[in-house]
């Protein structure tokens, strides 16, 4: 990337980006599976909510996947003389109706409807073989826990894991494990860091973000924790800003005895921070604000020199003269951020339903070998309860086998 004539930062679309990830998802869907279906459900009539569910669509028919928008709320169309719908109604009914709908493969809720707490109960309603946003509580379980590599039977299970998470040598998932979904955004923020070379490469796996540190303004569970969170486990020293404190968020906590060697722990923790904001970005190599505010601004004179600003939120969060001391400046992620949403997409359909669906175990308990790619779902009537046996003879013995109980 050259630098701007005029001596100010560059200017970034993510256009290019996007591009290397939409090759990506086709080739994932070229493979030999049926197509998978989207569901997006629209429960309120907010314009930035329509607007991503036509930009979804879009998206979705230009790679090939299947998507049926379900309006429900004040999303619907109100003929003259009828009631008007308030704000989510029907939302609940129509998640449930597409967790249950075996065709459907991947489900996204356009946010916010109720706001707070009332949304995060939704989110926990979608099911998480379906939850391509990867807002359920089992996927944010496992970012902050830095758990990347999941077995599919951990999603049946209500027990959240308690293994010491092993050292990850690199992010191709091991015998027997698919990865963890990641809530769209927060990765497509990561992958746009990636591509321009914040993420240094030669690093090990998993601390390639050593060395930078981060601000992050907004600490919603939708955007701003969990990508501080990912940050933070990819190595980075985080801030992590909201409208009340600042955490500090690291891999490497500090040892208030300097002849005790420094312990590497498999995730982040959370210290709270005594800076300020305008200290905190006096010192960020990275600078992301994700604050849905049309008045907010971060101040440019508080910027490191040099340093890369993200903006993710809807509104422009920067001043206008950023670049004068941005080096690069991303205004937004959202061609990105679908695009993550329909990997996550891929992986769902495509990853771990094909990789439980090989075999079918017949009623009476008698293994039936299936070609590759049909899908079954078969129980095992044990004598007292049923018992749910997948297997997957294309991996090695001891990885692929897992048995679901009430």
């Amino acid at each position: 990337m050259a630098p701007d004539v005029s001596g100010k930062g560059i200017l970034l679309k993510v256009d290019s980006i996007a591009d290397a990830f939409r090759a990506e998802v086709k080739d994932g869907l070229a493979a030999p599976h049926r197509t998978p279906t989207l569901v997006g459900i629209l429960a309120t009539n907010a314009s930035p909510s329509r607007f991503y569910a036509d930009f979804t669509r879009k998206q979705c028919e230009g790679l090939g996947v299947r998507f049926i928008l379900k309006e429900v709320g004040s999303a619907v169309k109100q003929n003259e003389g009828e009631e008007a719908r308030s704000d989510g109604d029907g939302v609940e009914e129509a998640i449930i109706e597409a967790n249950e709908d075996d065709n459907v493969d991947g489900i996204m809720v356009y946010y916010p409807i109720f706001g707070g707490q009332q949304d995060h109960y939704l989110q926990q309603i979608v099911s998480p073989l379906k939850d391509v946003e990867g807002l359920h509580s089992k996927f944010h379980y496992n970012l902050y826990h830095n758990i990347r590599f999941i077995t599919p039977a951990s999603l049946a299970s209500t027990i959240p894991s308690s293994k010491v998470v092993q050292p990850i040598i690199d992010d191709i998932p091991p015998p027997g494990t698919v990865k963890s979904i990641i809530p769209c955004t927060p990765l497509g923020v990561v992958k746009c860091l990636e591509y321009i070379g914040v993420y240094n490469k030669i690093l090990t796996y998993g601390d390639r973000a050593y060395g930078k540190t981060v601000t992050v303004i907004n600490r919603s569970e939708v955007v701003g924790r969990p990508l501080a969170a990912l940050l933070a486990n990819d190595g980075a020293r985080v801030f992590s800003v909201d409208i009340d404190s600042i955490q500090e968020y690291t891999k490497r906590p500090r040892s208030s005895n300097p002849t005790s060697a420094r312990q590497y722990l498999p995730h982040h923790t959370s210290h709270l921070c005594t800076l300020s904001l305008e200290e905190c970005l006096a010192i960020s190599d990275v600078v992301i604000s994700a604050v849905p505010s049309a008045s907010y601004r971060v101040k440019t004179e508080w910027l490191k020199e040099g340093c890369v600003c993200v903006n993710v939120a809807a509104d422009k969060n920067f001043e206008k003269d950023v670049r004068d001391k941005a080096s690069i400046y991303i205004p937004a992620v959202g061609k990105v951020t679908i695009l993550m949403l329909l990997r996550n997409l891929c992986v769902q359909s495509c990853v771990v339903f094909n990789f439980l669906r090989h075999t079918m175990v017949s009623r009476t308990g008698v293994s039936i070998q299936l070609p590759p790619m049909h899908c079954y779902t078969a129980f095992i009537l044990w004598p007292r309860f049923p018992v749910l046996i997948l297997f997957n003879p294309l991996v090695r013995k001891g990885s692929s086998m897992f048995i679901f109980t009430p």
